[in-house]
């Protein structure tokens, strides 16, 4: 279980394109952090820089107590803007195969779909899901292992009222669990409503005040 994921003067560089300067930001478990800013601010590289999909081209990010890459994996969960589902599987084959990565079986992935207002069209292949379904599914795999690392990329994108209000409902429960989240979201409302604090990306800086 991760007490915080720290990142430490975290510098990436695309080509000639200076994503990131020089970060340094704390994220504490236990806690909802909203990443905000304008496009192009660095906010889904530092994303994928904590959730080890992006190498810093310097600086370090710690997740104590653990120290490998691949402890960190076991622990993170990840909803990014677009769902990445496999789209000739169904809905629960998409969260059993991601169960299985991690250890876990069959009465795992039944949960994580309930929880997340699924079952009702998890049999069907995600080619013929919805935007809102593709993405409760997504957020069923990501939570399939209980992770204490939840990584959220615009995770409203596509979902109705009623869908919002399940993902608002499960971010709150991680919270509680004592997870670490870090969330990216242009929604105020959202952010209003489940943030405990904000941290904003300027240009590749963390804008501070």
């Amino acid at each position: 279980m991760l007490t915080s994921v720290e990142v430490q003067g975290v510098t990436r560089v695309f080509g000639s394109t200076l994503a990131l300067r020089g970060v340094t930001v704390s994220f504490p478990a236990g806690a909802v952090t909203v990443l905000e800013g304008p496009n192009g601010a660095g906010k889904s590289t530092l994303l994928g820089i904590i959730g080890t999909l992006i190498q810093p081209t310097s600086g370090q990010v710690h997740y104590p107590p653990l120290k490998e890459a691949a402890e960190v994996r076991r622990e993170l969960g990840w909803l990014g803007h677009d769902s990445h589902c496999y789209r000739e599987l169904t809905g629960r084959e998409n969260v059993t195969l991601a169960a299985g990565l991690h250890g876990c079986g069959a009465s795992e992935v039944q949960a994580s779909l309930e929880r997340v207002g699924a079952t009702g069209f998890c049999e069907r292949p995600v080619s013929t899901l919805s935007r809102g379904q593709r993405q409760r599914v997504a957020l069923a795999r990501a939570l399939v292992h209980a992770p204490s690392l939840l990584l959220l990329d615009e995770p409203s994108s596509g979902l109705d009222v009623a869908s919002v209000e399940r993902l608002i409902e499960v971010v709150m429960e991680e919270r509680a669990r004592g997870s670490v989240v870090v969330m990216v979201s242009h929604s105020r409302g959202i952010a209003s409503r489940i943030g405990d604090r904000v941290v904003r990306l300027e240009a590749g800086r963390v804008k501070e005040g």
